[in-house]
């Protein structure tokens, strides 16, 4: 992809999202993401088939780097910047804290049943890394696909909490909160 084709998805993205933090997602027409983001219609089906095809890949391009376990030097790939050796969760909590790319303002939208939706479609993925939180507990005999479930059903759960509650609590003692919670 060009420069100028990487621009013109930018914008249909970042249009996408001011939209989606303003009303419901069955109401915005590809004609309103089109105006709000300045392109041509070409521009717009040249990059997605559909508005549904736009959200999927919105969400792919939020959530892959959130769920990239691989570093480079300890610096993420993808559309967000960040540093450190978090743990995985905590890592999860900071970037919605900082309301990286907006990520805070969709979960907290009148869409975020589809956005909670899509990010524990991912988290599954991400919780099967992450089994050893349930060491040495009885859950280890239940069947590990009821395991991986429950971490990422856990940890969506306590993220609408922490989302619907304002986020009073730092992303540390959230975190602990979700260890608890296992």
């Amino acid at each position: 992809m060009d420069r100028r084709q990487r621009k013109s998805r930018e914008a249909i993205f970042n249009a996408f999202v001011r939209l989606l933090t303003k009303r419901d997602f069955a109401r915005i027409t590809v004609a309103d993401i089109i105006e709000e983001a300045d392109v041509g219609r070409t521009t717009f089906y040249s990059h997605f088939e559909t508005k549904e095809f736009l959200l999927k890949e919105l969400c792919g391009e939020l959530f892959c780097h959130i769920f990239d376990t691989e570093k480079d030097e300890h610096c993420h790939r993808h559309i967000f910047r960040c540093e450190g050796d978090d743990g995985v969760f905590l890592h999860l909590f900071k970037h919605i804290a900082h309301n990286d790319n907006n990520l805070l303002s969709l979960l907290s939208s009148e869409n975020n049943e589809i956005f909670f939706g899509y990010f524990k479609e991912n988290l599954l993925t991400l919780s099967k890394s992450q089994l050893d939180l349930l060491k040495g507990r009885e859950v280890e005999k239940l069947p590990e696909n009821f395991r991986i479930n429950h971490i990422a059903s856990v940890f969506t759960e306590v993220l609408k909490w922490w989302v619907d509650t304002g986020l009073k609590e730092s992303p540390e003692t959230i975190t602990g909160y979700f260890y608890m919670a296992l």
